[in-house]
């Protein structure tokens, strides 16, 4: 998945791949709020509700931070 990752990302330095435990921060290429959803330059689309949709197709539930009662 690398390869893939490294002919998509143009970015210096480039953006995580979908596999680090910072993908999260790669650059939005496309942002739809109006639906709820955006696509990172790795291939991973995120959610409102923070969940993701990994390019292999592996999903990521909601992980919202919890708040001390």
């Amino acid at each position: 998945m690398t390869a893939q990752h490294d002919s998509i990302c143009s970015h210096e330095p480039p953006c995580p791949t979908p596999d680090a435990l910072d993908r999260e921060a790669a650059r939005t290429v496309a942002s739809h709020p109006e639906q709820g959803w955006s696509l990172l330059c790795n291939g991973i689309v995120v959610f409102d509700d923070t969940g993701e949709l990994l390019p292999d197709g592996r999903v990521i539930a909601p992980h919202r931070p919890t708040t001390a009662a």
